[in-house]
């Protein structure tokens, strides 16, 4: 079974993922824990992208697939894979349908956890981080014991500059421009599904579990 997951950032899409690897036993694959084992590991596609990611640019489409198509040829993805943050724009998307097909394979399923703006924009804004331990809150969802201040370790709660509205609108903007013709392109390859990512997480994951099969 081999899955993209799309979605808005603060969307919950990487939380579904998790839970979907963990019940199919397929492994979870996300581009920056691919880019950190190869950078860790040397190897030739890692030294490759460090070069790029030191001078604080994007690693190039061409380069970032090919390391995903190295990834999904490591014998724990034989029964399939969860894609997490890959593909992100249509050249991507069109490079790993390419590098599969030679292969003689394809994806299975995109799976678009569907969350209006607003919903994100109010849900990442009520996010709270203690610096200090890590620990993360919500104001609504997950509440400190005391308001402000971290159950763990006592600091005081901050919003992150990410969570701040105004930040949150400008990446989902650049999530619209560049990652929203990937629904039309799925949709036409016939494997787009769409679930209501505003429910509650069980009941998204429920209705991930209707689309794939027990």
């Amino acid at each position: 079974m081999k899955i993209i997951m799309l979605g808005a950032p603060g969307a919950g899409k990487g939380t579904q993922a998790k839970k979907i690897a963990a019940k199919y036993q397929i492994p979870h694959i996300s581009t920056g824990d691919i880019f950190r084992a190869n950078i860790k590991n040397g190897t030739e596609l890692g030294k490759k992208a460090k070069t790029y990611m030191d001078q604080g640019l994007l690693v190039p489409d061409e380069l970032t697939c090919d390391l995903v198509v190295d990834r999904i040829q490591q014998p724990d993805a034989v029964n399939g894979y969860v894609l997490d943050g890959f593909p992100r724009t249509i050249p991507q998307a069109e490079c790993l349908t390419e590098a599969l097909n030679k292969l003689g394979s394809k994806v299975d399923y995109a799976i678009d956890v569907d969350v209006p703006d607003s919903n994100i924009v109010n849900r990442m804004s009520g996010r709270r981080a203690c610096l200090k331990c890590g620990a993360t809150y919500h104001v609504v969802h997950a509440a400190p014991k005391v308001e402000g201040v971290c159950d763990t370790c006592g600091e005081k709660l901050v919003l992150r500059d990410d969570d701040q509205p105004e930040t949150v609108q400008k990446r989902l903007n650049v999530y619209h421009e560049q990652t929203q013709p990937l629904i039309d392109y799925y949709t036409k390859e016939g494997i787009l599904k769409s679930v209501d990512g505003t429910k509650d997480l069980e009941e998204v994951f429920a209705d991930i579990v209707a689309i794939l099969g027990e």
